[in-house]
């Protein structure tokens, strides 16, 4: 069940609320090829489905930045501001890669705010502590600690 925060003061309220877990996304090899393409990081590990298959991992794997950008979409089953002015990425604070991702992997997001405090402008700035779960594998893909200003209308 997403949880909605409609006013920046339920938001500094929040500091220790579980936000779960949210639904299962497959990341495919065309989205990792894609994001190759994007940041222009063609390293074979990602790309190059023989060269990686005859590794250890037996396939390509999903560069940690690809796992990292889908906190975005992976937190909107957890999470969203409706009433709030704007809330903004104000950056990181801690980023781990404890385990890969494989094509055709499904992975989601399990959070919880950490922890919020008053912020400039009336905003309220806030870190969420990510897990990314990779299904059937004990060791997280990302674990990752997010700022975030959220903002009055």
């Amino acid at each position: 069940m997403t949880h909605t925060f409609t006013t920046v003061d339920e938001f500094r309220d929040a500091a220790g609320l579980d936000l779960g877990v949210g639904d299962w996304f497959t990341v495919d090899q065309n989205r990792i090829d894609a994001f190759a393409d994007v940041t222009e990081d063609w390293q074979w590990i990602h790309i190059d489905p023989d060269r990686a298959g005859a590794t250890d991992l037996g396939t390509t794997v999903a560069h940690g930045y690809l796992t990292l950008s889908l906190i975005p979409r992976l937190s909107s089953d957890l999470f969203t501001f409706d009433g709030v002015g704007r809330a903004i990425n104000y950056g990181l604070d801690r980023v781990r890669f404890p385990s890969y991702v494989r094509p055709g992997d499904r992975v989601r997001a399990r959070g919880r705010v950490a922890w919020t405090r008053d912020a400039s402008d009336g905003g309220v700035l806030g870190c969420v502590h990510y897990t990314i779960e990779v299904e059937g594998r004990n060791a997280p893909a990302c674990v990752a600690e997010s700022l975030m200003i959220a903002f009055p209308g």
